[in-house]
């Protein structure tokens, strides 16, 4: 294992342990969530130029897409839940009485 893969593992690594232990606001989950996205994406990135595979070179960006998207649609339900709640505090939200 080169040492730019285990960087991106410990990354990937670190970003699931906060999105398991912090989970008090929205937003730190957010945050998780888009580390995690983003070693994802370098992963891939370095999979594709070992690789040396034109087929898989658009993969990264793909996957770069779906981020983008996710992110707009936590930020969208960030903005929602802060406007009908008035705070973003996961434990306290009852997404069934929404």
């Amino acid at each position: 294992m080169t040492p730019a893969h285990y960087l991106v593992s410990c990354a990937f690594m670190i970003a699931l342990a906060g999105m398991a232990f912090n989970r008090k606001h929205l937003l730190s989950a957010l945050l998780c969530l888009e580390a995690m996205m983003l070693s994802l994406y370098i992963t891939l990135s370095l999979w594709t130029l070992q690789l040396d595979s034109a087929v898989m070179a658009i993969a990264p960006m793909i996957l770069l897409t779906f981020a983008a998207c996710e992110a707009s649609v936590g930020l969208a339900l960030l903005a929602a839940t802060s406007r009908t709640h008035g705070y973003d505090r996961l434990r306290s939200l009852n997404l069934l009485r929404c």
